[in-house]
């Protein structure tokens, strides 16, 4: 071989060892640590039940909402919340609805029944914006200790119309009271079947509904939810964008100030199985958990079909794709998708939808997962995580190297 020969080997051997280098590089994930000292304890003795949403606001304060008394066992973790009560001091559910600035600390909560609106027998997703929260009712609660819910419970003493708005005389839900009032544990009264999704203030004030408790619709219906999963908003179009997957199997798109049906769509490729998500990106790509699936799909704002990628192809069960997040750069290079089935959080490519990486296992210490069914991300990068079912933890994940 010639000299000139050898040469060109080599010189194609490094440029192809450039080409993968740079591949390896592009599709390297990122990587966190968690910090275990976020949030910080709560007070009054306050506990958060199986948590369903987690939403992180335009000033990075991190939003949750959690199911309560329902998901609790009453004998063992809120004796002081039951009637007759079993303990002097430990513990009361938490208030439904908690907002935490970036540190840790609780800035803010409310949530229950009022007398405008149907609080859901089981809160779903949450979604939060400059001026208001949504809420999605999600049950009746297959959860474990949902047998400790009251009669009346997820019901206001005055029901809302399918798409109604408050007199300028309601009264507002926020929660002042540092203890919840105690309920009797033997009630199993039957509750309405949740078909609704809520809009509040960031204080809790109540601002529209839509959908009616105990009134379910299908998927053809302009009115009407069953079991709507999540949500997400569209603030420069004014729409809300609804995951009506527990049952029904569609995302619907309401005008955000009225309540009017717009769209919906019903996904591709043998179509929606369970549809637990819904995300925005900032390129206008709508992003779906089709859970039972175990795949994310990709659409426009029309509904076109766009692309899909599978997430743990051999997940049985409750499915991979519980819900999803994007990363913080201005790409939005990544796609973070909750496995509460798998107990990981998988880290996609969002151009691809091709799995890179992945982090968490099972189990109850910091950094491992009990059923981690949300996800959400800060403007730093920080990632957010909330468990349901027996998980009833949030925790917070810092990019390696960043700053907590």
């Amino acid at each position: 071989m010639t000299t000139f020969a050898i040469r060109g080997v080599v010189s194609l051997s490094v440029a192809a060892s450039l080409v993968l280098g740079s591949a390896a590089f592009q599709s390297a994930a990122p990587t966190y640590d968690v910090d275990p000292l976020w949030p910080k304890p709560l007070p009054n003795h306050w506990l958060l039940g199986s948590v369903t949403g987690v939403a992180v606001d335009a000033q990075d304060h991190i939003w949750v909402v959690h199911r309560g008394y329902d998901s609790m066992t009453a004998r063992t973790e809120i004796g002081a919340a039951t009637t007759p009560k079993t303990s002097d001091e430990c513990c009361v559910p938490a208030p439904p609805v908690l907002e935490f600035d970036a540190t840790g600390n609780l800035v803010g909560h409310w949530g229950g029944p009022g007398d405008k609106y149907e609080w859901p027998v089981s809160p779903g997703g949450i979604a939060v914006d400059a001026q208001s929260v949504w809420i999605t009712a999600a049950g009746p609660p297959e959860i474990p200790g949902s047998a400790n819910a009251t009669a009346g419970r997820g019901r206001g003493t005055g029901a809302a119309s399918t798409a109604s708005t408050p007199s300028t005389t309601s009264t507002p839900s926020t929660s002042t009271t540092s203890t919840p009032s105690t309920r009797s544990t033997s009630s199993t009264a039957a509750k309405p079947q949740d078909a609704h999704v809520l809009k509040f203030s960031r204080k809790g004030d109540f601002l529209l509904q839509i959908g009616k408790a105990g009134a379910p619709g299908g998927d053809d219906s302009q009115t009407a939810l069953n079991r709507p999963a999540g949500l997400a908003l569209d603030a420069a179009a004014g729409e809300v964008y609804v995951a009506d997957g527990f049952v029904n199997k569609r995302v619907v798109v309401f005008d955000a100030k009225t309540g009017a049906y717009k769209r919906q769509f019903v996904g591709e490729q043998g179509g929606f199985k369970t549809v637990s998500c819904v995300e925005i990106a900032k390129d206008g790509t709508v992003y779906v958990c089709d859970r039972g699936n175990n795949r994310v799909q990709a659409f426009d704002k029309t509904g076109k079909f766009l692309k899909q990628g599978i997430v743990a192809k051999e997940t049985a069960g409750t499915g991979s794709v519980w819900d999803v997040a994007f990363s913080n750069d201005p790409q939005q290079r990544y796609l973070f998708v909750a496995d509460g089935h798998d107990q990981k959080i998988f880290v996609l490519r969002r151009d691809t939808l091709e799995t890179v990486g992945s982090f968490g296992d099972g189990g109850r210490y910091p950094g491992t997962f009990y059923s981690v069914g949300s996800v959400a991300v800060d403007s730093r990068g920080n990632i957010y995580t909330g468990e349901t079912l027996e998980g009833k933890r949030v925790q917070k994940f810092v990019p390696k190297g960043g700053s907590r």
